[in-house]
């Protein structure tokens, strides 16, 4: 099985459509055999999704994401937990022994061209 989540310094990225790599976790038996980083290539939103199925990917651990990323995930037949914050490979640990914490409902409705925004699965909201 695969795992991929969306990577920024060691840490969750936590805006799915801007994520620049993901580091992608080789698992078998609820351990990581392997584990790599790699680019998007700048593709966003939900060419992402196509992406990650291309990989081989199963189940995808990010931040913030919009619903149009939900549901091309969905579509590619990709698990999603978002609202995830933290450590990148202390989640995936945490999403093997079944108690990885994370935000279900997260939503990520604006988009800004141009502008940092960061979004947040505390009120489902973005915000600059």
């Amino acid at each position: 099985m695969k795992i991929a989540v969306t990577y920024e310094n060691e840490q969750i990225f936590q805006h799915f459509g801007h994520c620049e790599a993901f580091k992608v976790y080789e698992v078998e038996n609820s351990k990581v055999l392997s584990s790599q980083v790699v680019g998007t290539g700048g593709s966003g939103h939900e060419a992402l999704a196509v992406f990650l199925k291309n990989l081989g990917v199963e189940t995808l651990i990010c931040g913030g994401i919009g619903g149009g990323a939900r549901t091309a995930l969905a579509q590619a037949g990709i698990e999603l937990y978002p609202g995830a914050s933290g450590n990148a490979d202390e989640a995936v640990d945490a999403l093997l022994k079944g108690n990885l914490a994370y935000d279900p409902d997260t939503m990520c409705n604006h988009h800004h061209e141009g502008g940092e925004h960061s979004c947040h699965g505390h009120g489902g909201s973005c915000s600059h």
